[in-house]
C-alpha cells in the first residue's frame, strides 16, 4: 500500500506565536508517516505505535488535524472521509501529544453554518484536555466580537462576517492519552437502591480546607479519596457519592465578562475528559480520577457523576466557537426551524444539544459507556434531563430515542440513573414521568417538606405521600419507592443551615445585582434574618435542621444529603454560589460545639435508618395486613389518637400528624433469602407553631412505646417508655419517634381510613 509522508507540498506548516501576533513559519518535513487510518473509534486512539484521529462533521468541506508542541502548530489536512467522519493515522505520536481541529466550510449563519478555519476546535471525544479558554484571544467566530475589557466594543458584533484572526492561543487543546490502568480487583459496590444514601458533593469543596488532608491533595480527586474524607463519609453512613460535574468544563463568556469563574462546572467542554482543575499533578487527571474511584470502591462507596448533556459552555449564537459549534453547528445544536441562526434554548444557558440527530445521540451514549467501562463509575445524575427527551416540536417524550437507547443498552441499563426531571422549556416539569429504569430528584418532596416545617396550612396531604415514597408520582408507572430521590437541599439553593436562617437570598457577591438564584425558597428564618445571638432562635434553628434530617431518614425512597448539611455548613445566604470558588462554597471543617453536635446527630439518624428496613421498603405501603402480620403495614393518626379519615387530609389548620409503621409487616427478603422483620415505630410530626399534645394509639396497636428520637434534643433518645393511649407533649416544630416495646393486646380490625391510607 502506498503510504504518503507529510511534506511541505501537503501544506504541513506551523504557527509560532507571540502575545501580539501569530506568524506563519514553514517547518522542515516531519518524520511522521500519515496513513488514512480508520473512521472508528472517534477521538484520538493510541495503539502503541501511533495515534488514529477521527472526528465527525457532516457539513464541513474540509478538516485539518492540528498538532502542537514547543515549536508551535503543525497542520495535517485530513484527506479521508468515511460516513461523515474525517480521519487519519499518524505514526510515531505518543501519549501527551496536544492536538485540535480546524473545520473548513461555509460561513452562513442564516443556514446554521458557522465554519471558520481560523478557529481552533477541541475534539469532543478528547479523553484529556489541557489549558483553559482565554477570552483575551479572538475565540469568537464572527467579526466585532468581544475584546479585553469588553463592556461593549466600538465595533459592533456582526454575526454575518467571519472573524479572520487565529484563536489557537486562547483555546484548550486535546491530549492523547494511554488508557491503560491497573484496576487490580476493583469491583463496583452495587448498593441496592433501597439501601442507598446519596451524598451530593463537589470534588474541590470537600477537601479544600480539611486540615488532615495533605496540602498538596486538597481540592483534588486524590484529596476526595484521602483517608480523612473517606472516614467522614463512612462514619456518616454514605453509600453513594453524587459528584457535581467533573467533565472538563469551560468558563462561559457571560461569567468571564464579569471577572468570575464557573466553580460548579455546569458548562461542559469535553464529555470524555476529567476536569483538569482537580488534578494534583498537572496532566494526570485521567489516572488520578481512576485512582479515586478505585479507592472509594474499596471503601464500599459508589461514584455517581452529575452529567451535563443538555447544553455546552459555548452559549448562545454570540458565544465563542471552540468545539461543537465550529465542527458542525447544525448537527450538534438544536436550531430554531424558523431562524437557524438562533438556538432553541430549553436550558437557560443559551443552547440545547440536538438530541434529534443520531451523531449527537451517539456522542452522549459513547460518553456514558466510556465512564462506566473505562472509568468504572456507578451511575449518573442527568442535569435538566427533560431537555434530552424533547423530540420533534417542543414536548418532552417519555418514549424518546434517548430513553429507548438507554433502556436496551446492556451497560447503561444496569447502572444508577437519576434524572433532574425538569428544564426551563414549555412543559419541562416532568417529575413522576420518567421511564421505569429511572429515579428522579423529587422536587415535590423538597417543596412539601419545606412547607410542612414552616407550619404552612394544607400540608398534611402532601406530606403523607412524600413520607411514603410518593406513590402518587411513581406507582402507576411501574416504579417503586426508590424512584423518589428525596432531598431538602441541593447545590443550587440554600444550605440546610441557611434554609432555617434566611428568608431572602444574599447573592450580591455573584456580580449580578442579586438577580440570580431562586427568590421563592420556601424558607423560614425562625424570626430573625441571618446570624443571631438570640439563644432561643439558635435553639429553634438547630431543631429545624434536625427535623429535616430526621424526615429525610424516615421517608420511604432514597435520601440525598448535600455535602456540609450534616455539620451546619453556611453560605451566608447565597443560594446560587456557582461562581464562588472560595470559602463560601468549600466545606468548613473547623466545627464549633453546636456543629459538632449536629454532625453527631446526623451520624446517629443515618445509622438509625440503616438499622431499620421498615424505613426503606422496596415496595409501596398498602395500608393492609402483610405476610401474617397482626397489623397493617401503615396507619395514620390525628393528634387526638384517632385514625385519620379522608376529611382529615384536607384539614387546613395544623401541620401535624402521626405515622404508624409495622415492622412485622415487611413483605420482602434480604440477599440471603431470609424474611425481614423489624421493630414497629410511631412517628409524631408537629410542623406547626404551637406545642401539641399527641395521644398515642390504643392498646391494639401496641401496649408500650419507648422514645428513640426527639428533635428537641441534640442526640438520640433513650427515654422512658409510655403506655398505649398516653398523652405526650410534642413541642412546636419537632419530631418524636417511638419504638414499640410491647405488642398490642386485643383484636384489631381493618378500618376504612387505614385501607385508604397512603
Amino acid at each position: 500500500m502506498f503510504v504518503p509522508r507529510v511534506t511541505l507540498d501537503e501544506a504541513c506548516f506551523s504557527y509560532r506565536t507571540t502575545r501580539t501576533r501569530m506568524a506563519l513559519t514553514w517547518l522542515a518535513p516531519m518524520e511522521r508517516t500519515v496513513r488514512p487510518g480508520r473512521h472508528t473509534p472517534l477521538g484520538a486512539t493510541f495503539d502503541g505505535q501511533g495515534v488514529n484521529f477521527a472526528v465527525y462533521s457532516e457539513n464541513a468541506a474540509g478538516m485539518d488535524l492540528c498538532l502542537f508542541d514547543e515549536h508551535g502548530e503543525t497542520r495535517i489536512p485530513l484527506r479521508e472521509q468515511t460516513m461523515h467522519v474525517w480521519h487519519c493515522y499518524v505514526d510515531g505520536l505518543r501519549p501527551g501529544q496536544r492536538y485540535g481541529f480546524r473545520a473548513r466550510g461555509a460561513y452562513e449563519p442564516s443556514r446554521g453554518l458557522v465554519f471558520n478555519p481560523h478557529k481552533l476546535l477541541v475534539d469532543p471525544y478528547a479523553c484529556a484536555i489541557e489549558g483553559k479558554i482565554d477570552y483575551r484571544e479572538p475565540v469568537f467566530a464572527y467579526a466585532g466580537s468581544p475584546v479585553p475589557g469588553y463592556a461593549g466594543t466600538k465595533d459592533r458584533p456582526n454575526e454575518l462576517i467571519a472573524d479572520q484572526r487565529d484563536s489557537a492561543r486562547g483555546v484548550p487543546k486535546g491530549v492523547v492519552v494511554d488508557g491503560r490502568f491497573d484496576w487490580e480487583d476493583d469491583k463496583a459496590p452495587r448498593v441496592p437502591w433501597a439501601d442507598t444514601v446519596l451524598y451530593e458533593a463537589h470534588v474541590k469543596g470537600m477537601s479544600a480546607t480539611h486540615p488532615d488532608v495533605p496540602a498538596s491533595l486538597r481540592g483534588t480527586y486524590l484529596g476526595l479519596a484521602s483517608d480523612p474524607i473517606i472516614e467522614h463519609l463512612q462514619r456518616l453512613g454514605v453509600t453513594t457519592l453524587e459528584l457535581l460535574p467533573i467533565h472538563e468544563s469551560m468558563n462561559e463568556w457571560s461569567v468571564a465578562s464579569r471577572g468570575k469563574e464557573n466553580y460548579w462546572g455546569y458548562s461542559t467542554l469535553g464529555f470524555f475528559a476529567p476536569d483538569q482543575r482537580f488534578a494534583a499533578e498537572r496532566g494526570d487527571q485521567v489516572n488520578e480520577f481512576k485512582r479515586m474511584v478505585k479507592k472509594l470502591h474499596r471503601a464500599g462507596i459508589e461514584v455517581v457523576l452529575d452529567v451535563v448533556y443538555n447544553h455546552t459552555g459555548e452559549g448562545d449564537h454570540v458565544g465563542p466557537s471552540v468545539s461543537l459549534r465550529g465542527l458542525d453547528n447544525r448537527t450538534y445544536y438544536r436550531l430554531r426551524p424558523e431562524n437557524p441562526a438562533r438556538y432553541e434554548d430549553y436550558t437557560g444557558c443559551g443552547n440545547s444539544l440536538n438530541m434529534l440527530h443520531p451523531q449527537t445521540l451517539k456522542l452522549v451514549m459513547d460518553s456514558l459507556r466510556y465512564w462506566v467501562t473505562e472509568m468504572h463509575v456507578d451511575g449518573f445524575r442527568f442535569d435538566l434531563a427533560s431537555t434530552l427527551a424533547r423530540e420533534h416540536g417542543t414536548g418532552v417524550d417519555k418514549q424518546s430515542a434517548f430513553f429507548d437507547i438507554i433502556h436496551q443498552d446492556p451497560i447503561l441499563s444496569n447502572v444508577k440513573l437519576i434524572a433532574e426531571p425538569w428544564d426551563l422549556g414549555q412543559g419541562g416539569y416532568q417529575v413522576g414521568n420518567f421511564p421505569v429504569l429511572w429515579t428522579e430528584w423529587n422536587g415535590r418532596y423538597r417543596d412539601s417538606v419545606r412547607q410542612f416545617w414552616t407550619g404552612a396550612k394544607h400540608t398534611v396531604g402532601e406530606m403523607g405521600y412524600r413520607l411514603t415514597g410518593s406513590s402518587d408520582l411513581y406507582e402507576d408507572g411501574g416504579r417503586r419507592p426508590h424512584a423518589s430521590i428525596n432531598f431538602v437541599t441541593a447545590h443550587d439553593g440554600f444550605t440546610l443551615r441557611d434554609l432555617v436562617s434566611y428568608q431572602k437570598k444574599r447573592n450580591l457577591d455573584n456580580g449580578e445585582d442579586n438577580r440570580d438564584g431562586w427568590d421563592d425558597n420556601l424558607s423560614w428564618n425562625c424570626g430573625v434574618e441571618g446570624p443571631t445571638s438570640d439563644p432561643k432562635i439558635a435553639k429553634l434553628r438547630a431543631r429545624q435542621q434536625r427535623n429535616f434530617l430526621v424526615t429525610l431518614m424516615v421517608s420511604q425512597g432514597v435520601p440525598m444529603i448535600t455535602a456540609g448539611d450534616e455539620m451546619g455548613k453556611t453560605q451566608g445566604g447565597n443560594n446560587n454560589a456557582f461562581v464562588q470558588d472560595n470559602r463560601i462554597s468549600w466545606l468548613d471543617w473547623e466545627l464549633d460545639p453546636e456543629r459538632e453536635k449536629l454532625l453527631a446527630f446526623s451520624r446517629e439518624v443515618v445509622a438509625f435508618r440503616r438499622r431499620h428496613p421498615v424505613f426503606r421498603r422496596p415496595r409501596f405501603l398498602r395500608g393492609e395486613r402483610v405476610a401474617g402480620s397482626e397489623l397493617p403495614d401503615i396507619a395514620w393518626f390525628r393528634p387526638d389518637g384517632r385514625e385519620m379519615v379522608p376529611s382529615d387530609w384536607l384539614h387546613p389548620h395544623r401541620a401535624a400528624l402521626a405515622l404508624f409503621l409495622a415492622g412485622d409487616a415487611l413483605d420482602w427478603r434480604n440477599s440471603a433469602g431470609d424474611a425481614l422483620v423489624d421493630d414497629t415505630f410511631l412517628v409524631l410530626l408537629n410542623g406547626s407553631h404551637d406545642d401539641i399534645p399527641f395521644t398515642l394509639p390504643g392498646s391494639e396497636w401496641g401496649s408500650r412505646w419507648a422514645l428513640r428520637i426527639d428533635t428537641a434534643q441534640d442526640a438520640m433518645s433513650s427515654g422512658d417508655s409510655v403506655d398505649a393511649a398516653a398523652r405526650v407533649p410534642v413541642l412546636a416544630h419537632s419530631v418524636l419517634i417511638y419504638k414499640r416495646v410491647t405488642p398490642g393486646r386485643g383484636s384489631w380490625r381493618l378500618t376504612r381510613s387505614t385501607r385508604g391510607g397512603f
